[in-house]
């Protein structure tokens, strides 16, 4: 069996708005790409292979859609599924290749639930989503497949995640809305505004790196965007939507986490040590591709992302696209990994090259 992973693509209204205007806070214009990769992997050497596509979470960019124009925190089921109507308009040839995918003989796909697609927990999210990309399509938070691993890899940060037992909450007129943490309200309530005077605020990793560049070199931003975290910090102690995931405790974490990033390597290693039966990990969250051998032959995969990655060099922001993912081939009958690579997409005339490979 074959095994694709791909992740963080970000998928917002489109390229460009109603009106015609370019779309500042759209992150993925690579739609003919991701064509041509479903359309690579339901043909010719791959037409009869079993291939499983695991959307690994973020996605859809569904908390940072405007509804009406306004960018709301109380997110149900309703917002979440015209947010899901927008990015399809937006990308009608994106979910045109899914389909063609997904209806090739042993296709399957599976999408994995991450912090900026959070609302497809929602059933009915999940019923509007697989009306455009067909009834086959599967939902979930991880997933093993023959000693794989596969989970967005969120969880692992305070600032973007909440105990599973409090992912809902009772919102207005008693309606069950997300119960937000803290990093997905500041990417709904600060980034669009944030964003509108520095497009690629939320693209460098870790964002840190970007803070302390502003500092020395774009200081009348840095000083905007101190005021508006502080002056968000404040308001969000008297929200009675968001104060639940707004204390002491949650703040020093978050702090902690904005300073010092969590070693996605050193995760995998215990999921890898708790769980004896899985053989690869395979994230992505973090936007940066990566990879760690350990010992017994288990290995961690993070698959990047297709999107923009800036670069600060010299007080210029400079960057790259790389269409990365993860391909893992394993034996379904002993659940045995035979290969595993970082792959890049490369287009039709080329279809990829392996940066890294195992066996």
């Amino acid at each position: 069996m074959n095994i694709l992973v791909i992740s963080d693509l970000h998928l917002g209204k489109g390229k460009f708005l109603k009106n015609g205007q370019l779309n500042l806070l759209e992150d993925f214009l690579e739609d003919e790409k991701f064509f041509d990769f479903c359309d690579y992997y339901s043909k010719g050497d791959y037409e009869k292979e079993e291939v499983h596509l695991v959307l690994n979470g973020d996605i859809l960019n569904l908390i940072q859609i405007d509804v009406d124009g306004v960018y709301t925190s109380i997110i149900d089921d309703e917002v979440t599924i015209r947010a899901i109507d927008s990015i399809v308009k937006g990308h009608p040839r994106f979910f045109e290749g899914l389909r063609k995918f997904l209806k090739a003989p042993n296709k399957r796909i599976t999408y994995v639930i991450g912090n900026h697609d959070s609302g497809l927990a929602f059933q009915d999210a999940q019923i509007a989503l697989r009306k455009y990309i067909g009834d086959e399509l599967e939902f979930c938070f991880e997933i093993n497949i023959n000693g794989v691993h596969i989970e967005h890899g969120h969880r692992f940060e305070v600032i973007n995640t909440v105990p599973s037992d409090k992912y809902f909450m009772e919102g207005p007129n008693g309606k069950m809305i997300l119960n937000l943490p803290w990093g997905t309200l500041f990417c709904i309530n600060l980034l669009p505004v944030l964003r509108k005077d520095r497009p690629n605020i939320d693209k460098v990793r870790p964002l840190s790196s970007y803070v302390k560049w502003c500092l020395l070199y774009d200081f009348p931003f840095f000083w905007k965007m101190s005021l508006s975290v502080v002056k968000y910090l404040i308001q969000s102690n008297f929200d009675e939507y968001i104060k639940q995931n707004r204390n002491f405790k949650t703040t020093l974490a978050v702090l902690k986490q904005i300073t010092i990033y969590p070693l996605y390597g050193r995760k995998a290693k215990g999921i890898l040590r708790r769980r004896p039966e899985i053989h690869t990990v395979v994230m992505g969250h973090t936007h940066v591709q990566e990879w760690e051998r350990f010992p017994e032959n288990k290995y961690y995969f993070n698959t990047g992302t297709w999107n923009h990655i800036p670069q600060l060099d010299a007080g210029v922001m400079e960057g790259h696209n790389r269409f990365t993912y993860v391909k893992v081939k394993v034996d379904r009958e002993r659940n045995l990994l035979l290969t595993g690579t970082i792959s890049v997409w490369q287009g039709n005339w080329k279809p990829y090259t392996d940066e890294v490979s195992v066996t």
